[in-house]
């Protein structure tokens, strides 16, 4: 295959990286959108609803208020990077049942479905990238890859294709199942009702409450989270693989604590981390679960040795990586045009 062609790995877990897996090219048909005005209409009133939270949060609310939004913000991104994505996505680590309550209870507080159907639709993502039986499509461009594709009907190869995603699993959990069967009356209370009370407490108004920590903090996580479906597929460094189009890019990584180095996570969607680095400074996932391993709710965390790094990165990387940069790999495909 030419070397600049883009393909999608299939790979979801450790297990797949030593497979035979099929590439598959990024395509985008060109199709009719079929709008769904019931779902532009509320992400609208959503949306207005978020930017006058915003300025109530800036302006209006008590530091006390202010400070749980930036909580729940915390608590409900995490239900989704340590949750929905790096346990039950993707398998990258093991949690024992305290922390998988905790998190379910953190996921149900995001409101962004079930986990159940975050880690399906999330599976399809990666099994199918840059494809039309990818739910958020990127090569579809930004405005779809962000929010566009909750706007209208999903394509016909979403659903053709969502049978070879294996969800058992998953749905061998109770946690999940449970979440999933009452979602309906648990996302309410977790997401609207729970946030907007709590303030009152220190006397809080159930006006701010309401906009600051259930409206303002819910389209905030809303909109950071599909950042690493739009942004950290369009803008910055490929130093893992530059065939595809996930990329590193840090400002993402700041705001959806730790998921922003997307290029590595395409590459190597099994390690915990989802990042090469070993700080927390951009990471805040990494070090929720390093914190949950030292009291051993979180167990067999997986990662990716540096040598097999090392190894992928002179292979197919762009030349940006700190430490095995451009001189590293144009040594390197030198030498394998000399031989």
């Amino acid at each position: 295959m030419p070397p600049h062609q883009q393909t999608s790995s299939w790979v979801l877990y450790e297990s797949d990286a030593s497979k035979e897996t099929p590439e598959v090219p990024p395509s985008a048909e060109q199709r009719k959108w079929q709008v769904v005005w019931r779902n532009v209409i509320l992400f609208a009133l959503l949306h207005i609803g978020g930017v006058y939270g915003a300025y109530l949060f800036l302006f209006k609310a008590m530091w006390a208020t202010r400070t749980f939004a930036v909580f729940l913000y915390i608590c409900s991104g995490l239900g989704i990077t340590a949750g929905a994505h790096r346990l039950w996505a993707h398998k990258s680590y093991k949690a024992r049942l305290p922390l998988r309550i905790l998190l379910t209870v953190f996921n149900t507080i995001a409101f962004q479905d079930s986990a159940l159907d975050w880690a399906r639709d999330h599976r399809m993502h990666h099994k199918y990238s840059e494809t039309d039986a990818d739910p958020h499509n990127a090569t579809r461009g930004f405005f779809f890859s962000h929010v566009g594709w909750l706007l209208v009907r999903k394509h016909p190869e979403i659903k053709a294709k969502g049978n070879t995603i294996d969800m058992s699993d998953l749905k061998a959990d109770p946690i999940l199942r449970f979440q999933k069967k009452h979602y309906m009356i648990l996302m309410p209370i977790a997401c609207f009702l729970m946030p907007t009370y709590v303030p009152t407490l220190w006397g809080e108004t159930l006006w701010n409450a309401y906009f600051v920590c259930s409206i303002f903090r819910y389209v905030y996580v809303l909109n950071v989270t599909w950042l690493v479906n739009s942004a950290a597929h369009k803008w910055g460094s490929k130093p893992y693989d530059k065939n595809i189009n996930p990329v590193e890019t840090k400002p993402v990584s700041l705001v959806v604590l730790g998921e922003g180095f997307h290029n590595y996570h395409h590459v190597f969607p099994w390690d915990y981390k989802t990042a090469e680095l070993g700080n927390y400074s951009l990471n805040i996932t990494k070090l929720f679960i390093d914190t949950m391993a030292k009291i051993g709710w979180a167990y067999d965390l997986k990662t990716v040795s540096t040598e097999v790094i090392e190894k992928r990165v002179k292979r197919t990387g762009d030349g940006s990586h700190e430490e095995w940069g451009y001189e590293d790999i144009h040594g390197v495909q030198e030498k394998v045009c000399q031989d």
